[in-house]
């Protein structure tokens, strides 16, 4: 997670942060606490040298909260990330019975709405602004904030 979004070794995939936001994305406490929690999972892909992607989805009344997609910056541009989103939504169908899922994005990640667009995500225009905690991150540029997109499943 930490490694597709901040840093320099997320300059070597598509879905850097870096210029945006210093500090890490997430740390074990966060992900154990995810993983703990009711109504909650991490998915995972592996591609037989160790976990190469992951999602995260929560519960949320008839809808699922996606969020933390990642995939490890060298193996970005391959697909992945598309199935993936593509097994969370399925993920949260089934297992759930969400009829729709929802991200936030930060709003200044133009290439990164689209790719979600594509994927039959649509702008809310709603926003809120990025959390002050440095936990999530060390803002870089001001004025940031994250924008709702959703997606009906079915």
């Amino acid at each position: 997670m930490n490694s597709a979004y901040r840093g320099e070794s997320s300059r070597a995939g598509w879905t850097t942060e870096a210029d945006l936001l210093g500090g890490q994305r997430t740390d074990i406490e966060e992900v154990e606490s995810l993983i703990e929690k009711p109504d909650s999972m991490i998915l995972v892909c592996s591609d037989g040298a160790g976990i190469a992607g992951s999602v995260h989805l929560e519960k949320s009344g008839d809808c699922a909260l996606l969020g933390m997609l990642a995939v490890r910056p060298r193996m970005q541009g391959r697909g992945m990330g598309k199935r993936m989103l593509a097994e969370a939504e399925k993920a949260a169908s089934k297992i759930w019975g969400c009829g729709k899922t929802k991200m936030t994005v930060l709003t200044y990640r133009a290439e990164l709405i689209a790719f979600y667009e594509r994927r039959g995500y649509r702008r809310t225009g709603i926003f809120k602004p990025f959390p002050e905690d440095p936990g999530f991150g060390i803002p870089k540029v001001e004025g940031l904030r994250l924008e709702w997109l959703e997606k009906n499943l079915f």
